[in-house]
């Protein structure tokens, strides 16, 4: 649908600098929309680098393992059908731990792994279980306490004070969080 929606857009610009005859705004935006993107990978590529080699290091040192514990309990509650030591909790709470440092391009392939494991759990496989449902909308609203991509983007542009928005940013996602946990609860218990 998306695709769609973008595509609508494209055609209608096109179309109404051909109508306008602008149709050499067309051909200056494309060429430096091109060169704008490539200077903003280029700029971002060593921050996210950087917070990924701390994610597997975390990883690969275990600590990521000592928090899935640590929340475990929590993940319990919220995943009641899964059992207590399946993968897909560790996989879940690896994702979380990951999305709470705001870098969610890192998060993905944990979160693909958890929802593989969930699939596993499924009985019916043409339909998302709960379980399903419930980690997308924790994945979704994303708990963040370090929003470092935002960070990021914010230093690239000049902010005088690019961490002033992290205690928004807690809150705003905690909100969301919770807002969100509370209305898969509400909608599966009234699907039921």
């Amino acid at each position: 649908m998306i695709n769609y929606i973008w595509a609508f857009f494209i055609v209608g610009g096109i179309i109404y600098s051909i109508i306008t005859n602008n149709f050499s705004v067309i051909n200056t935006e494309i060429l430096e929309c091109g060169k704008t993107t490539l200077d903003l990978i280029l700029k971002l590529f060593p921050m996210i680098s950087l917070w990924t080699g701390i994610v597997t290091i975390a990883k690969k040192s275990g600590l990521l393992d000592k928090f899935s514990k640590l929340i475990s309990p929590l993940l319990s509650k919220i995943f009641k059908d899964i059992p207590p030591s399946h993968p897909a909790l560790g996989y879940i709470a690896s994702n979380i731990a990951v999305n709470m440092f705001g870098l969610g391009s890192a998060a993905t392939p944990l979160g693909l792994k958890a929802m593989s494991e969930l699939q596993k759990l499924n009985k019916n496989k043409k339909e998302a279980s709960s379980s399903m449902i419930t980690f997308l909308v924790m994945n979704t609203s994303g708990l963040t306490i370090i929003p470092t991509t935002v960070i990021s983007l914010r230093m690239l542009h000049g902010s005088s004070n690019p961490t002033e928005i992290v205690i928004t940013s807690i809150i705003a996602t905690l909100i969301s969080t919770i807002v969100g946990l509370l209305a898969d609860y509400y909608f599966r218990k009234k699907g039921k």
